[in-house]
C-alpha cells in the first residue's frame, strides 16, 4: 500500500477525529474506541498515546507554532507529533506527510499550518529533546504538577518519577483463566494454538496471563465460552481479604464491570448468593454480559445505589451480609497507565468530592453486615485521603469495627495496577444501625 493511500490517510483522520472528541467533549478514550474495527491497533495507539503525552506534546506545539492553533487543527498536530516523537515503528517523514494529507482529505483549510509545525518539529527534534530534559518532571513526563508534587511528598522524588514513567508505558492485556477443567496451562495451550503470545504475569504467575499487544479479547479462543475474564492481578488482593466462602450471602456493592465479581464467585464454588450491584444502567449492561458469559450461577445482578439505605435494604430482604466488598469510585490515580486521560481530571476538588462519596458508601455498607462479618474497602487510587486515612478515620468513628489488615500496591514495584485494600470486621459485640 502506498505511503499516501486513502486507507492510510483515513486511519490518521479517524485518530485525529477521536482525539478532537476527547479534547472538546471530554469523552473517554475507551468509549471512543468501541466502534473502531479497521486499523484498530494503530488508532488506539495514537489516541491513547496523545491522551498520555498531552502536556508534553502541547509544549512542543507552543515551541514550534507561530500562532495558537484552532480546535480543528490541534488534533492533527497532536497525532502527528505523537507519531514523530514516540512511535518508533513509524518513519517520521512518512508520519508528517500522511497526517497532513489526512487533514487535507478531511477539508482542514489550514493543513499547511499543520505541515509547517510538524516539519519544524522534525527539523528541531534533537534540540527539542535536549530542552525537554531540562524541564520539570510534570512537563517532561506529561503529568499534572499537582500529582507529581503529591507523589513526591508521599513516596519521595525517585519513586514519584518511577511512577510517572510507569504510567507512560503501554499496558498489556491481562486475563485470568477460569475453571479447573481448563486452567492456566490449558488456556496457555489454546492461545498458543491460535498463534497468540502469552506469558504468566510476574505478580501472580499461577493465575494471570499477560497477552501480546494488539490482541482483541473478543477474538481469543474461549471468550464466548467464558473461559477467562479480563482483569489486572491487583484485583485479587481485595478478594483475598474478603475471603468468600461457599454458601455465604455476599454483596459486591459497586460491581461493574465484574472482574472482582468473577473472582468472588469462583471461590463460592456454585453455592450461596452473591449480589452484584451497581448504580449505572450502562455499566450494569456490561456486568450482566460478563456474568452471563462467565456463567456465574451464584450471582444476582441488581441495580442500586450502594450509598442508599433503602436500595441496599431492598436488595438484602431481611438478611444481613456475611461479607461486603466496597470497591468505591475514586480518582483512579493507581490506574493512569490504563486510563491515561484520568490524570488530566485530577484536582484537589476532585479528591474532596470523591472522599465525601466514599465516606457515605462506607457509612451505609456498615449497616448491613452480620456480627463478625467482613467488610473490604478498596480503591484504585494511591491518594492517602481515599485510602488509609479514609479507613483509619472511619474505624475510629465506628468503634464497633476493627481494622484487620490493609495493603497498597505500588505499580512500578508490583508491575500491576495501583490499589489499596482494607479488611474491616464488625466485632461480635457490635449492633448494626438500621436493624
Amino acid at each position: 500500500m502506498g505511503r499516501n493511500s486513502p486507507a492510510k490517510r483515513n486511519t490518521r483522520a479517524v485518530a485525529a477525529k477521536l482525539i478532537g472528541h476527547w479534547l472538546t467533549r471530554g469523552a473517554f478514550p475507551d468509549e471512543l474506541m468501541e466502534p473502531v474495527a479497521t486499523n484498530r491497533a494503530f488508532i488506539m495507539e495514537v489516541v491513547y498515546g496523545v491522551a498520555r503525552w498531552r502536556r508534553t506534546l502541547e509544549w512542543v506545539i507552543r515551541r514550534c507554532a507561530d500562532q495558537r492553533p484552532d480546535a480543528r487543527v490541534t488534533p492533527y498536530l497532536l497525532a502527528g507529533l505523537y507519531q514523530v516523537m514516540l512511535m518508533d515503528s513509524i518513519t517520521p517523514y512518512a508520519a508528517v506527510n500522511e497526517t497532513v494529507e489526512a487533514a487535507k482529505a478531511e477539508g482542514v483549510k489550514t493543513a499547511g499550518f499543520v505541515n509547517a509545525v510538524l516539519r519544524k518539529a522534525l527539523r528541531q527534534m534533537d534540540a527539542i529533546r535536549r530542552d525537554l530534559e531540562k524541564q520539570n518532571p510534570g512537563l517532561r513526563e506529561s503529568h499534572p504538577d499537582a500529582l507529581v508534587d503529591r507523589w513526591t511528598a508521599q513516596f519521595g522524588p525517585d519513586k514519584a518519577l518511577a511512577l510517572c514513567r510507569w504510567n507512560n508505558t503501554r499496558p498489556l492485556v491481562v486475563v485470568h483463566p477460569h475453571g479447573e477443567e481448563h486452567g492456566l496451562q490449558g488456556f496457555l495451550a489454546s492461545l498458543s494454538q491460535a498463534g497468540v503470545a502469552a506469558t504468566p504475569h510476574p505478580f501472580a504467575p499461577d493465575r494471570f496471563l499477560s497477552l501480546a499487544p494488539g490482541v482483541r479479547v473478543t477474538e481469543l479462543p474461549g471468550f464466548e465460552d467464558g473461559l477467562f475474564s479480563v482483569q489486572d492481578p491487583s484485583t485479587m488482593k481485595a478478594v483475598e481479604f474478603l475471603d468468600p466462602r461457599p454458601g455465604e450471602f455476599i454483596l459486591d456493592a459497586c460491581a461493574a464491570p465484574g472482574g472482582k465479581t468473577a473472582l468472588i464467585a469462583e471461590r463460592m464454588e456454585g453455592r450461596g448468593e452473591l449480589v452484584a450491584m451497581d448504580i449505572s444502567e450502562d455499566r450494569l449492561d456490561i456486568l450482566r454480559e460478563n456474568v452471563g458469559r462467565l456463567r456465574l450461577a451464584v450471582v444476582r445482578v441488581a441495580r442500586g445505589d450502594a450509598g442508599s439505605e433503602a436500595d441496599v435494604g431492598a436488595i438484602r430482604g431481611n438478611r444481613r451480609f456475611d461479607r461486603i466488598l466496597l470497591d468505591v469510585p475514586c480518582t483512579n490515580t493507581g490506574v493512569l497507565r490504563r486510563r491515561p486521560d484520568a490524570r488530566w481530571r485530577f484536582s484537589s476538588e476532585s479528591v474532596a468530592q470523591v472522599t465525601r462519596l466514599q465516606r457515605a458508601l462506607l457509612d451505609n455498607a456498615g449497616r448491613f453486615l452480620k456480627p463478625r462479618g467482613t467488610l473490604v474497602y478498596s480503591t484504585c487510587s494511591l491518594e492517602p485521603e481515599e485510602d488509609e486515612a479514609m479507613v483509619h478515620g472511619w474505624v475510629r468513628a465506628h468503634p464497633r469495627f476493627r481494622l484487620v489488615r490493609e495493603a497498597k500496591l505500588f505499580p512500578p514495584e508490583t508491575r500491576t495496577d495501583g490499589i489499596y485494600a482494607a479488611e474491616v470486621e464488625l466485632t461480635r459485640e457490635g449492633q448494626n444501625q438500621g436493624q
